[in-house]
């Protein structure tokens, strides 16, 4: 396959609101889920979702991620309507409260839908909408969507980490689905690219992958990155989930350098103050 280049997109038509991507963007992550890796259970009611989504924005997030169906190795699957119970009255509250940009984090056709009706923004599937049906919603809600590469799903993925040349092949992956996307109607300025990390990647591809991200630039789309708290950090630190801070922001900085528009993160208030410091040095001009 070509892979061909595109002159990336400086913003995001979001809904109602637009989100800017002439610097990076801080991303919340609010999993509404029992069994998420890191935070399940802390924000499954509706009280503790709205609390910690506006303690995010007051920290500088500009979207706020709303998942319902943990996607950690092995989690257990969901039906569509627990995902919607679990999504839809937090969207509809955050977007009633907050002006801020809500991403949905689901693979769920009917989910991305009707979170769309409710005000979210935002489409972000680790599937890469490779479930039936998944293309032909989101074209429907005209919102952006971000796909992401991954083999299998939760409960195989780690048993598909065999690669040739894992940067070609993640970078043909997103370029496949990114057709996929635009032969579906939805326009290529909406798209954004993430590389998945964490997802069908052993420890040593999940460096490799991050060392070499630049080259999915390439591809022009706008990148997410997610390395929050992850285990890749944990494999080279050696440390818990709960003491994964400084790795976490580590890997944001670096990750800024390497075109990252969008980091997903848990400690928004820290990765904030990291996206102000970088951008500030590289808008400073002699």
């Amino acid at each position: 396959m070509t892979l061909t280049c595109h002159q990336q997109v400086d913003r995001l038509q979001c809904g109602s609101r637009v989100l800017n991507l002439t610097h990076p963007q801080v991303m919340g992550i609010l999993n509404v889920t029992p069994d998420s890796f890191s935070d399940g259970g802390l924000h499954s009611n509706l009280s503790d979702a709205l609390s910690h989504a506006e303690l995010m924005i007051n920290e500088g997030a500009s979207i706020i991620d709303v998942g319902g169906e943990s996607t950690r190795p092995n989690a257990a699957s969901v039906s569509v309507q627990e995902e919607l119970d679990r999504i839809l009255p937090v969207v509809e509250a955050i977007s009633h409260r907050f002006d801020v940009v809500i991403s949905v984090d689901t693979s769920t056709p009917e989910v991305m839908i009707e979170s769309a009706k409710v005000g979210a923004g935002f489409l972000n599937d680790v599937r890469s909408f490779q479930r039936e049906g998944a293309l032909a919603a989101a074209k429907r809600t005209g919102l952006p969507v971000c796909i992401m590469h991954m083999r299998g799903d939760p409960r195989t993925m780690q048993e598909q980490t065999h690669y040739d040349d894992l940067v070609y092949e993640v970078k043909e992956f997103l370029q496949m689905r990114s057709l996929a996307c635009q032969e579906a109607g939805i326009c290529k300025e909406q798209i954004v690219i993430d590389p998945g990390f964490g997802f069908a990647k052993s420890l040593e591809q999940n460096l490799a992958l991050f060392h070499h991200m630049s080259q999915l630039q390439v591809l022009g789309f706008p990148m997410l990155v997610g390395v929050s708290r992850k285990s890749m950090i944990g494999g080279v630190l050696g440390k818990d989930v709960t003491e994964r801070l400084y790795g976490s922001l580590g890997l944001a900085a670096l990750a800024i350098t390497k075109g990252a528009r969008i980091l997903r993160v848990h400690d928004v208030a820290a990765t904030v103050d990291i996206v102000k410091i970088i951008t500030a040095v590289e808008n400073e001009r002699d």
